[in-house]
């Protein structure tokens, strides 16, 4: 009786594994010029914005941001012509403190119940590196927009380990503003007025 237990235990082990395949290691990846050009959608499950202030000249704090979408059209033989438009809801941002979330979404802020959303639609990108590049464009917060630049690494590119055809392409990507020049600025300089912006973005291509 133990024998037949333990060979429908392996049975059922081997079905599982058949059916949830491990990541194929040898699933080809793409260098940064190797990449299709396409027209990719943001993967919003993975893909955050974070933001940090100092606070008090003693500790960076820090606040993120979920559920962005957008796209990129990307030609990596005419990186000029990149385009980028990413749409980020104000109700996704969280920190630590919940009722600091509270005030956040207030008028005094965010200013959630007039403005959902906050949108960055990019004008112009300079390759600086093989893996690199400028991506400058305007950043609307509230009925503000002012122009940003973002320092763009590119992370990865490849088929989805996990089976089909979806393929993926990631970046990191850092900046700052002034929270002041988007009517954030209460609390400074108590907590600085200068903002550093830290992204990680993953793309899928369009069907």
């Amino acid at each position: 009786m133990k024998r037949i237990i333990t060979l429908l235990f392996l049975s059922l082990a081997s079905a599982a594994s058949l059916a949830n395949p491990p990541p194929d290691p040898n699933a080809r990846h793409f260098a940064p010029d190797e990449v299709p050009a396409a027209t990719y959608e943001l993967f919003t499950d993975e893909t955050l914005v974070r933001y940090t202030v100092d606070h008090l000249g003693v500790n960076d704090y820090w606040g993120t941001f979920a559920g962005a979408t957008g796209t990129l059209t990307l030609d990596p033989h005419d990186i000029t012509a990149t385009k980028v438009e990413v749409t980020i809801p104000i109700f996704q941002l969280q920190t630590t403190n919940r009722d600091l979330d509270a005030e956040l979404y207030s008028s005094q802020f965010f200013d959630y119940i007039t403005f959902r959303e906050m949108k960055f639609v990019s004008t112009e990108v300079k390759r600086t590196g093989p893996r690199t590049a400028k991506l400058i464009g305007n950043l609307t917060i509230r009925d503000v927009t002012k122009p940003l630049t973002l320092d763009v690494t590119f992370h990865g590119a490849g088929l989805s380990p996990f089976g089909g055809d979806e393929l993926l392409i990631g970046f990191d990507a850092t900046g700052s503003l002034k929270r002041s020049a988007f009517g954030l600025g209460k609390w400074v300089p108590f907590v600085s007025d200068e903002t550093r912006i830290f992204i990680s973005a993953e793309f899928k291509k369009r069907e």
